[in-house]
């Protein structure tokens, strides 16, 4: 089974599993195949993180993020006039090497070792047929044009590859891009690393310098997406797992760690929402405190979840009133698949441009659109996340994975930035914690504390159609509600799938999204 938030990359997914080929090379599949054709959420110039597990073994993460360039500096940015944030669109904004098609070769190396045999030019060959055919522009795509269109019709590039004679193009009019399906066909035939130190490198490279970037040609030279152990706790129905930093991966772990010892009994109730909500600023403080580049931090990550200090965050809990929330929120547009094939082995993955179109740069000789990551580094030398070159960029991506005590297997994760862990506690602890349907657990209203998709308020989010009992008892608790309209793409596109001992799969997808959930 396969689920994206695309259909068509779902069912590329689908019809590689049909085809024999096991879990990782589905989603090397549905990864290209998602950036052709969800370009406002994702593409070939953005980063991408992995948790690939076999039955028996232990998991194994994929780090596919690019550091800052070489040139990238306080200094560089001053010398260009600014001093206070990196621009967020053009080619300043364009600063990190983009990781995930050298993720995407990490995981067919992992798919060889399992056993797989289809060439790499196989799995890019739906990806390909999506760009030179084309497909129909998304709802979304059109609006999230038409609101960032001020801002991005001007960055080079981007006009020629996502508008339509200078204007937004409508819902359902065909988005053809012939440079990204020659560079696909170019990558299945030649290889991966021609993306970083061959041919198509060398053109990315011109392109960025033109566009102003201060990515050059010997930083996709040196980079490598690199295998990493996933952290991982123990809760009372089985073991979790996600991504190490420089991700938030270990903030999605400490919701769920911390709500676990809630002792919460009842879903749906103001105990479950409010305990997840107080859970999420207890994991956020410790996230923000010490998250970013592992190379850079005080303290291993695992010593930040450990029983002592899930206990410890569990016990600041105050189970009746809101605690103060100043915290500022991060952003970030993405998308996340999962896929389990028939012999066990599972993917979940996440791939991202960071902000609605990234920088808005288009590579006109490649078609590659590239990430504006970068900009969550700090020109300030003082931060936790100040910018140097070779740093990698903190990241809200984070790939979930669980191993449950009843002998299931879950992938499960979503899109959103700031909303990627919130969603991912509400899904689990609707299906797994309280036995609800895992349709129902994804479709269910949401909640967000914090931005996501360029809101400015800090607000806790809520869904309208959520309990309005659960919503009077929030607000007299403390929370500062706000209700926002039912089906909101800001509380993401999430997914799950779960594979039974017994072989019975089950998966949804949420329909926020375009996507689906397919399996034969």
């Amino acid at each position: 089974m396969a689920v994206a938030p695309h259909h068509l990359a779902a069912n590329a997914a689908r019809d590689v599993l049909a085809e024999g080929g096991n879990a990782a090379e589905a989603m090397i599949a549905a990864a290209a195949a998602i950036a052709a054709v969800y370009p406002h959420m994702n593409h070939l110039g953005g980063d991408g993180f992995w948790l690939l597990s076999m039955s028996g073994e232990a998991p194994v993460g994929i780090e596919a993020c690019g550091p800052a360039a070489a040139a990238a500096t306080p200094d560089f940015y001053r010398e260009r006039g600014i001093t206070q944030a990196i621009p967020a669109r053009g080619g300043l904004a364009a600063l990190t090497v983009p990781g995930a098609v050298s993720g995407w070769d990490q995981a067919h190396r992992v798919a060889q070792a399992w056993g797989g045999k289809l060439p790499l030019s196989r799995l890019l060959e739906p990806a390909a047929f999506f760009a030179r055919d084309g497909v129909a522009v998304s709802e979304s795509q059109e609006r999230l044009t038409q609101e960032k269109f001020d801002e991005l019709k001007d960055v080079p590039g981007f006009a020629d590859a996502f508008l339509a004679e200078g204007n937004v193009p409508v819902k359902g009019a065909r988005l053809r891009q012939a440079a990204l399906a020659d560079t696909l066909e170019r990558l299945g035939r030649v290889g991966i690393r021609d993306f970083y130190d061959g041919e198509i490198g060398a053109a990315l490279a011109e392109d960025l310098k033109k566009a102003g970037s201060p990515l050059a040609a010997s930083d996709f030279a040196g980079f490598n997406a690199r295998i990493v152990a996933p952290l991982s706790t123990k809760l009372s129905c089985g073991t979790i797992y996600n991504m190490p930093p420089p991700t938030q991966g270990i903030a999605s772990i400490a919701i769920l760690g911390v709500f676990d010892r809630l002792g919460v009994k009842q879903g749906e109730s103001f105990d479950h929402i409010h305990g997840l909500i107080e859970s999420t600023k207890q994991a956020f403080r410790m996230r923000d405190a010490n998250v970013c580049d592992p190379a850079y931090m005080a303290c291993e990550p695992a010593s930040l979840i450990t029983d002592a200090e899930l206990d410890r965050m569990a016990a600041d809990v105050d189970r009746a009133k809101a605690a103060p929330w100043p915290h500022v929120a991060k952003q970030g547009d993405t998308i996340w698949m999962g896929v389990i094939d028939a012999e066990g082995r599972s993917a979940s993955y996440i791939q991202s441009i960071y902000w609605e179109f990234g920088a808005g740069v288009v590579s006109p000789s490649t078609g590659v659109l590239f990430q504006n990551r970068g900009i969550s580094f700090s020109l300030d030398e003082k931060h936790i996340n100040a910018l140097k070159p070779g740093k990698k960029p903190f990241h809200t991506l984070n790939p979930a994975m669980a191993r449950l005590g009843d002998g299931r297997t879950m992938v499960y994760g979503t899109m959103g930035g700031e909303g990627q862990p919130q969603t991912q506690a509400a899904v689990f602890s609707r299906h797994v914690l309280f036995g609800g349907d895992l349709g129902e657990a994804v479709a269910a209203p949401r909640w967000l504390l914090g931005r996501t998709w360029g809101a400015q308020s800090i607000t806790l989010k809520i869904e309208s159609d959520l309990d309005a009992n659960v919503i009077t008892q929030l607000k007299a608790a403390g929370h500062d509600v706000e209700l926002v309209a039912p089906k909101n793409d800001m509380m993401g596109h999430a997914g799950a799938i779960t594979l039974s001992p017994d072989g019975r799969f089950e998966g949804a997808s949420d329909p926020r999204s375009d996507g689906d959930a397919v399996g034969f």
